[in-house]
């Protein structure tokens, strides 16, 4: 039997899956159907000392007209419209009666957080996560904490900042780093009306979902290379695959944002339910068997070379690797059963490997 279990910072969760400082996480009974749909853990959307003032729309697809969690999004959302005195009364409560451990997000400045810190405490949040929303002060931020809460403390990072560096300077006031918040500002526009598809200040939102998982897991594991304290990844898991890509990238958890607002709540338990069938098919006993196993490979360059080989065992012929090949080497007729690779044509490019479904394609080392 598999075990998901994960424990870091004196805080032990079920399975690795949180939700994330969102949509996903608005409020008490939104955590509550989260902690019902599998989440391990869970993380509530950011509150500050005054409530939100949201501009609307404020959410937009980064792909018209397409399905499924693996899209990306934009948003112009800000930390929660609730005040955080209907948090502390009444949504917090009812998210702690989940019994799984409950980490508040809260921002921004020192003097505020300061000021909320304790009473977030004081109502039984077993951890807070700050988020400097892109305006810097990570230290100041997590002295100011630790002078008022002996609850731990994560530290959520921006991907437009050398987080090695910073993280490393964080390494002895937090207990933990969050990595990483959305990515931008980008833009998209409206074709049929030529406005923009966002209502905040020039059209301008930030970018979440499958589009930023490269950018997080490479932060992610030079965090992870630079410190000894947890990371916790953020930025497009929508699959068991993600998940554990992350925790060989070096993470001890994973958060959960756009696919939970495409899914709805039970995206957790399906993401932790293919994690643990994947350990299982991999002969892994948890997930602590995989941590950090990719982080050896990344100190050098990894040099591959030679033809793809196939696994036809693997294989159904469904034609995806042919049409990805620039250089018209790879030839499959399902009808004839046919699979062939053309040395000479070949450039060793692995463009066919990544996009292999089955993970029939393999590359010598």
């Amino acid at each position: 039997m598999v075990d998901l279990s994960v424990e870091f910072a004196g805080l032990r969760f079920r399975n690795p899956i949180f939700t994330a400082a969102g949509p996903g996480a608005k409020d008490g009974m939104t955590l509550l159907n989260a902690a019902a749909g599998g989440a391990g853990g869970l993380v509530a959307k950011t509150v500050s000392v005054s409530p939100a003032d949201v501009p609307r729309p404020n959410m937009a697809a980064v792909l018209k007209g397409r399905v499924g969690s693996r899209r990306g999004m934009l948003n112009a959302e800000l930390w929660s419209e609730l005040p955080v005195e209907q948090w502390l009364e009444r949504e917090y409560p009812i998210a702690l009666s989940s019994g799984l451990p409950l980490i508040a997000s809260l921002g921004y400045k020192p003097e505020e957080v300061s000021k909320i810190a304790p009473m977030l405490e004081k109502a039984g949040i077993h951890a807070l996560e700050y988020s400097t929303h892109y305006v810097g002060g990570h230290v100041e931020i997590a002295k100011a904490l630790r002078e008022v809460v002996d609850i731990p403390i994560f530290a959520k990072l921006s991907p437009k900042v050398q987080v090695a560096k910073i993280a490393k300077e964080l390494e002895p006031h937090v207990d933990g780093i969050v990595a990483i918040n959305s990515f931008g500002p980008c833009l998209r526009i409206d074709i049929e009306s030529g406005k923009p598809m966002l209502g905040s200040n020039g059209g301008e939102g930030w970018m979440s979902g499958s589009a930023i998982r490269p950018i997080a897991m490479k932060c992610v594991a030079d965090i992870a290379k630079a410190t000894d304290i947890p990371v916790i990844a953020v930025g497009g898991v929508s699959s068991g695959e993600d998940a554990i890509e992350f925790i060989m990238a070096g993470a001890s958890a994973v958060e959960v944002c756009t696919a939970a607002i495409l899914e709805g709540h039970t995206v957790y338990g399906r993401i932790a339910g293919e994690m643990k069938s994947w350990l299982e098919s991999h002969g892994y006993d948890s997930i602590q068997d995989v941590k950090g196993m990719a982080l050896k490979h990344l100190a050098d360059a990894v040099v591959l070379s030679g033809t793809p080989k196939v696994d036809l065992n693997l294989c159904t012929r469904c034609g995806l690797c042919p049409k990805s090949c620039v250089y018209d080497a790879i030839t499959v007729d399902k009808s004839k059963n046919l699979f062939q690779i053309d040395g000479e044509k070949c450039q060793g490019c692995g463009m066919c490997i990544s996009v292999c479904p089955y993970h029939a394609l393999s590359i010598g080392s």
